[in-house]
């Protein structure tokens, strides 16, 4: 791989098949298959190229690897790419969704299709940026960047009520990332630099990580959803297409957690120890207050969304445990998160594209009619459970774990998330999916087709096999976390030396 620019072909790759998309003339049932077909095999190309970053990453090394570095804006603003064992399975993860997301949009998507072809690929280069840059400002650029797509995705081919949930999501993720750029502004000022590989080994005084920490945790605490910023979420996940909501759910969302271990961790370590009492604090509140709202749900998606957001709590709550085992259940959780989660909005959309509605309430029974449908259902709801043997398991299982060893409350309170999560869990697949078979209009609803089925297959393997066998993960992860946990507790362990000389 030496002397090939892997990472830059596996970012901007999707912009070459979105141009291919905008050259396609008329609006035909041709040129729409074209569209379709393009975007297809742009995203799959994309996905396979990015497997041989999985096959040569080294995971013995903390370093950031596959190193690009081209002049770009002046002599201290280059532009920097490089991924180490925190970012690269962010890639993996979204290069895998997005050829799923083109499937699932195939027949659902019947208006402006190409626009939303050239959206979503567009889109993709943005949020496999956002894991490579190792730039504040192309990160920057990457990270807002995302914002548009994702703006029109909802805006344009979203439900009854989509340009105000679109506009309630780009207004709180733009007002967070504003403090975050005041404060890049304010780190180069003061390092002289927007490397963030030199940024990383720079010290900012204790009196600067305190608001710097504080402008990055308002866009990241944004966009991860944590409580009370998390209204825009449910919102947009209902009025999103299936794809959308795929997206927004499994990548967007992981972004703030990615911001907090690239940045708020090893850059502001004594502000994070500082503030980690309100993290965990709002970490609790999210698992126990969403879970009890998503029980009171009547539309399947807005309860999933509130799912999401207690999920994340268990993210927020490992990574600023600042242990071993917190970091990497923290990153499991996301990464597993971003599959089931992905899977579940799939599957809520294969009934919706059947019966229009996603109202609890209008349906029941369908183990009768959809045998295939139910058991990828009940796999994805057992993960979002957090039943062992399912990815989710291993993520909240480390994170409560590393909770328990820094605060004793903390992980009792967030371990009745999992009681609560059984709850709506089962709840909502009980409703849907056994009962008799009384509705009408559920006699006749078809069983998952062959592309479903393609869609669906392969999440139902990973749920399963990364419950099992989680160290392909933890492997790939361990040497830049142990890195990071080691470098947090150096710095904690200087700054508690120097205020003790002090005194």
């Amino acid at each position: 791989m030496e002397g090939w620019p892997i990472l830059s072909v596996v970012t901007f790759l999707p912009i070459v098949g979105a141009l291919f998309i905008f050259a396609i003339r008329g609006d035909d049932a041709i040129a729409i298959r074209n569209a379709r077909f393009v975007a297809l095999w742009t995203t799959i190309i994309t996905f396979l190229l990015s497997l041989l970053i999985w096959a040569y990453f080294d995971p013995a090394t903390a370093d950031f690897q596959f190193l690009e570095e081209r002049e770009w804006l002046g002599g201290a603003i280059n532009f920097r790419m490089g991924v180490d064992g925190i970012s690269m399975l962010f890639v993996i993860l979204t290069t895998f969704l997005m050829p799923l997301c083109i499937l699932a949009s195939w027949e659902t998507i019947t208006t402006r299709v190409k626009e939303y072809m050239i959206a979503f690929l567009v889109m993709e280069t943005l949020m496999i940026g956002v894991f490579t840059a190792l730039d504040l400002v192309l990160f920057y650029l990457f990270f807002e960047g995302g914002l548009i797509p994702m703006f029109l995705i909802i805006g344009v081919w979203g439900g009854g009520r989509r340009v105000y949930a679109s506009f309630k999501f780009f207004l709180y993720t733009l007002l967070g990332s504003v403090l975050m750029l005041l404060a890049m502004m304010a780190m180069y000022w003061h390092a002289g630099t927007t490397d963030i590989t030199v940024l990383l080994e720079h010290e900012f005084p204790r009196s600067m990580q305190f608001w710097l920490w504080l402008a990055f945790f308002a866009s990241f605490a944004v966009k991860m959803p944590m409580w009370p910023v998390h209204t825009w979420l449910p919102d947009a996940h209902v009025e999103a297409p299936t794809a959308g909501s795929v997206i927004l759910a499994a990548v967007l969302l992981k972004m703030g957690g990615y911001g907090f271990l690239r940045f708020s961790m090893p850059m502001f370590p004594e502000a994070s120890d500082l503030f980690a009492p309100l993290v965990f604090a709002l970490s609790v509140v999210a698992i126990i207050y969403t879970s009890l709202v998503a029980l009171m749900q009547e539309d399947i998606k807005k309860l999933i969304a509130y799912s999401s957001v207690a999920h994340m709590g268990f993210v927020t709550m490992g990574i600023f445990t600042g242990t071993m085992q917190g970091i990497q259940g923290g990153i499991f959780q996301m990464l597993s998160h971003g599959i089931v989660s992905g899977a579940l909005f799939l599957c809520v959309g294969v009934i919706y594209d059947r019966m229009h509605t996603r109202q609890i309430d209008a349906y029941g029974g369908l183990v009768h009619r959809m045998p295939l449908y139910a058991f990828a259902f009940m796999v994805f709801t057992m993960a979002n459970v957090g039943l062992p043997g399912t990815s989710a398991f291993v993520g909240e299982f480390l994170t409560l774990i590393a909770a328990f060893q820094v605060n004793t409350w903390v992980a009792v309170l967030a371990t009745t998330g999992v009681i609560l999560s059984a709850a709506y869990g089962l709840w909502l697949y009980r409703r849907i999916i056994f009962g008799a078979l009384e509705k009408e209009s559920l006699r006749t609803i078809k069983d998952v087709n062959w592309r479903e089925g393609v869609i669906l297959a392969p999440l139902v393997l990973l749920t399963i096999l990364f419950g099992f066998y989680p160290m392909p993960i933890l492997d790939v992860t361990a040497a830049a976390v142990e890195n990071l946990v080691n470098q947090y507790q150096t710095a904690l362990e200087a700054a508690n030396g120097v205020s003790v000389a002090g005194q």
